[in-house]
């Protein structure tokens, strides 16, 4: 558990227990003599944890590592296989407020922000277990030759899978990817950022104490420039999370190797607010939809297309609730909003709106650091008046601003949210749903949520989730987040006549026959 202390000069300090922080570390795939790097918490800046950095050569000791426990654990019956993640949310209720602390000290966010991190995992997890089995059992396909020909799929898992987490959600989208591609019978060599890794070494150390294999799920830490190459180089595939920039050059390093790999990347998602929307629900939704996280995450809305029907009466309501979010550094519920969680974020948020500003945009509220709160905070932000040429507009600013334009009409405001390069998350807020699903239809987004932000959409797991256009290639949930951590094999076995001609029948005449059968397997819907 953390604990919260306040120093000499009456600031707030935040540590974990030094005998936690040493257990999770020791975790690490590090040589004995590593160098060492101290990871702060946002909130403060002060200490949190002194992390141990992996070398080249600590990447390819766990991979050996890996393959050898992969081999014992791919010949597992995949109920065997799933039995620690059945336990795994029952042991997470017990320690929910512990992983809390951690994530809240890691990244800055608030507590409620660190729950949906929590709870993803959770269900993630058990979804994945209850149906793995029957998405990797054998499955019978129908053959060239009904009854002649007999077809079987199977699913082999890849080996050893890369998993490049991120920062931003480091429980979430750390072991939510990782207990799939366990489950179909991988090993894991695992690269979280450095800044945010004790959340996955505290779910690793929790897995293990479950029954998962030790050797598994390996994890190493270090800088991408340092430890990226052999990361990459010995992977079967590769799951990546993070920048469109970083996406790109994960699938330049693996196309040499034609080695297969998914990518959930950027995005500057839409929320478009129609003529009959409910002003209330809108403007409460809005809320948590751009502001979630300090508007660190993928899927967070940054551009907001409100009909000139109520924009005058949404305006003032969503800039009323937002100028009213409580900030705070609290291991507790009561703050609206965390911190960011690097100096480079707050560099860029500030860059955004001030360039903006400079150029002509309006601030309705926010707009300013937060100094006297910790060194990372930054107010929730309300702009109108952004154009083209200004960066906020087009490019993912990955903080809490939010950009308002006013449309005329629906087909607007469906023409504009189209025109980005991304198209990872959108949203849609009407009082019809039917109409709601129909606008949804026309956005070029991989998941689009009416009158929700974001999570009706990502945490319902059995619905894959993933970009269009620059936002990625690849889905995590559903079927496709565990079969795309495998490889499918067909096997097809031939019984009573070969597939030639019988006897003494030329070519011609088994064409005719060939084809009358068709036509025949047509009609009476065999095909």
């Amino acid at each position: 558990m953390a604990s919260r202390t306040v120093s000499a000069d009456g600031a707030a300090e935040h540590t974990l227990a030094p005998t936690l922080i040493e257990r999770l570390t020791s975790r690490i795939a590090a040589a004995d003599d590593a160098p060492t790097t101290t990871v702060p918490t946002p909130f403060t800046g002060a200490p949190l944890a002194d992390v141990p950095l992996s070398r080249p050569d600590d990447v390819r000791a766990a991979y050996e590592r890996a393959r050898r426990a992969q081999r014992a654990w791919a010949r597992l019956p995949v109920a065997e296989r799933v039995k620690p993640f059945l336990r795994l949310p029952d042991a997470l209720m017990k320690r929910r407020d512990e992983i809390l602390d951690i994530i809240q000290l890691e990244t800055g966010k608030a507590r409620r922000h660190a729950l949906e991190e929590f709870l993803d995992v959770a269900m993630c997890a058990l979804y994945y277990a209850r149906r793995a089995p029957r998405l990797l059992r054998p499955r019978r396909r129908t053959g060239m030759l009904p009854g002649l020909t007999r077809v079987q799929e199977l699913r082999h898992p890849k080996g050893v899978v890369a998993l490049i987490s991120p920062w931003n959600y480091p429980f979430a989208l750390g072991a939510g990817d990782i207990a799939p591609a366990l489950m179909a019978g991988n090993a894991v060599i695992h690269k979280p950022d450095t800044q945010t890794c004790l959340s996955s070494l505290w779910i690793q150390d929790l897995l293990v104490s479950l029954g998962l294999p030790r050797d598994l799920w390996q994890i190493v830490v270090g800088d991408p420039a340092e430890i990226g190459d052999p990361l990459l180089d010995g992977a079967d595939y590769v799951s990546f999370t993070g920048s469109t920039r970083g996406g790109r050059a994960v699938a330049e390093r693996l196309a040499p190797r034609l080695v297969g790999y998914s990518l959930e990347l950027g995005g500057k998602n839409p929320m478009i607010v129609l003529d009959d929307a409910d002003v209330e629900r809108t403007a409460r939704g809005a809320v948590r939809a751009c502001f979630t996280n300090a508007g660190q995450l993928c899927i967070s809305i940054e551009r907001m297309y409100v009909h000139q029907a109520v924009y005058d009466r949404f305006v003032p309501r969503f800039v009323e609730l937002v100028a009213g979010m409580r900030l705070g550094a609290d291991l507790d519920f009561t703050a609206d909003m965390g911190s960011l969680t690097f100096p480079r974020q707050l560099d860029a948020v500030t860059r955004h709106v001030e360039q903006a500003v400079a150029k002509g945009a309006t601030v309705l509220t926010g707009g300013r650091p937060r100094p006297d709160l910790g060194p990372l905070f930054y107010e929730p932000t309300v702009l109108t008046d952004v154009t083209s040429d200004m960066d906020v507009c087009a490019e993912e600013t990955f903080g809490p601003v939010v950009a308002i334009y006013k449309v005329a009409d629906e087909d607007e405001a469906v023409v504009r949210a189209n025109d980005t390069a991304y198209g990872l998350n959108a949203s849609v807020w009407t009082r019809d749903v039917a109409r709601g699903r129909r606008v949804a239809a026309r956005i070029e987004a991989g998941t689009v949520n009416v009158n929700d932000g974001y999570a009706a959409a990502y945490a319902s797991h059995d619905a894959p989730m993933g970009g269009f256009k620059q936002s990625g290639l690849g889905r995590r949930h559903g079927a496709e987040g565990l079969l795309r951590f495998t490889e499918a094999q067909t096997i097809a076995s031939q019984h009573l006549m070969d597939l030639e001609p019988p006897g003494g029948l030329g070519y011609e005449r088994f064409a005719d026959l060939l084809s009358s059968g068709v036509t025949l397997m047509k009609r009476l819907r065999i095909r």
